[in-house]
């Protein structure tokens, strides 16, 4: 059991502005895991060839591994307010674009660009919330919020892809499309009627310094994260999670035949991963972890290295939903646990841009993790890659949860007793 403090508040942490931020954030991810569905298929049905399927899912992930740390010097150096607005506008506008090369004969190569395109202009979305977060709500609600954003984005996940299949069951990819443009229409709206404040205008440098080149200030985020050796081990263990998703895109598959769900079950299994990624965080958001990490860390590894190890053998539909469900609340706690405590550890001028360079790594583990599954169950197949997998995140565990040195001076690190 975890001996942490709860908290039993049913309300929203923070002000209307922070509600704003999950409103956006709600509309805009429901809109992209719906995009996502329709764009795949149209992808396919117009070429026919899984090569062109891939080729655009990697055109939607690479930009965010490649230019995240970029939107993290751009939140750190412009309004994050207007950055947010122009960020969901201009993905609106490539939205109808995209809708219009589904909805037309205009050649099939526009559609992996397009969706590139939009993810470019969204790298800007993460690390501006990320550190606007931190200024709207109190530090001893900051992990609720961080719940709160979580529990949104893995609830996108269920919610997503159910209501791309509806509306593609009675209408079209292009049509699917446009409706995600109209949530980027929603959320620009959400940030919009706020008013501009202090909430969003970055750290001001000194009046009449020279600005610093890109890679100065991207040096100056890494050295940030580097001289917080906690922060490190978070983002490692929500990286080590990341790359276990990326395997389950690819094993699921096999699971669900292997349990007599057919190919119609790898989207409940990946949904039951979603749906406990939303206990999780509701859990999570309950309790005040703080000096208590590694007990929350702990918890949330063995849930995942479990549940992963165990789908390798799992008999039946619902042994395997459960453990779906059980992989899912594990795998959502590094992702809180690091969310909360960047804030608390950095300085706030250094906030956005070591959030710039985490979350393109959490992403680049999911593109690990699907390239590393194939070989892992063509050597060892999928019972047994799973086995490993679980295995080897209960190993990388163990290596996290030592007692990290203390921080570094002279890095852009917050002094705190939390962590």
């Amino acid at each position: 059991m975890l001996a942490l403090t709860t908290t039993r508040r049913p309300h929203l942490p923070g002000d209307r502005r922070f509600h704003a931020l999950l409103l956006a954030l709600a509309a805009s991810s429901c809109g992209d895991w719906l995009y996502n569905v329709a764009l795949l298929v149209f992808v396919y049905a117009r070429t026919g060839s899984a090569t062109w399927v891939a080729a655009t899912t990697a055109a939607r992930v690479l930009p965010v591994v490649v230019l995240g740390p970029l939107g993290g010097v751009l939140a750190d150096r412009c309004d994050r307010r207007l950055l947010l607005i122009v960020s969901a506008a201009i993905r609106a506008a490539l939205m109808l674009a995209l809708a219009a090369v589904a909805a037309s004969g205009l050649p099939i190569a526009l559609a992996p660009l397009i969706a590139a395109a939009a993810t470019a202009a969204g790298v800007v979305e993460a690390p501006s919330v990320a550190a606007t977060t931190a200024r709207l709500v109190a530090s001893d609600e900051l992990q609720r919020a961080t719940a709160w954003r979580a529990g949104i984005g893995q609830a996108a996940i269920v919610v997503g892809p159910a209501l791309g299949a509806l509306v593609l069951a009675l209408s079209s990819p292009a049509v699917a499309i446009v409706l995600n443009a109209l949530t980027f229409v929603v959320a620009a709206l959400a940030i919009g009627v706020l008013p501009a404040g202090d909430a969003f205008r970055p750290s001001g440098r000194d009046e009449g310094a020279p600005v610093p080149s890109v890679l100065t200030d991207l040096r100056d985020g890494a050295r940030a994260l580097r001289g917080a050796p906690t922060a490190i081990r978070l983002i490692a263990a929500d990286v080590t999670c990341s790359g276990v998703y990326g395997l389950l895109t690819v094993t699921l598959v096999m699971v669900s035949r292997r349990v007599g769900a057919g190919d119609g079950g790898y989207g409940v299994l990946l949904g039951a991963f979603g749906a406990g990624g939303v206990i999780g965080a509701i859990v999570l958001g309950r309790l005040q972890t703080g000096a208590h990490w590694r007990r929350a860390l702990t918890a949330g590894l063995a849930l995942v290295a479990l549940a992963i190890a165990g789908l390798g053998i799992a008999p039946a539909v619902p042994v395997a939903l459960a453990l779906a469900l059980a992989g899912g609340g594990g795998m959502v706690v590094g992702e809180i646990l690091t969310d909360t405590a960047l804030p608390q550890m950095l300085d706030d001028d250094m906030l956005a841009r070591a959030y710039g360079l985490a979350f393109p790594a959490s992403i680049a583990g999911i593109v690990i993790g699907s390239l590393v599954a194939g070989p892992l169950v063509g050597l060892l197949g999928a019972s047994g890659a799973l086995i490993v997998a679980g295995s080897a995140v209960a190993l990388i565990g163990v290596l996290l949860l030592g007692r990290p040195p203390q921080p570094r001076v002279g890095t852009g690190v917050a002094e705190t007793t939390a962590w």
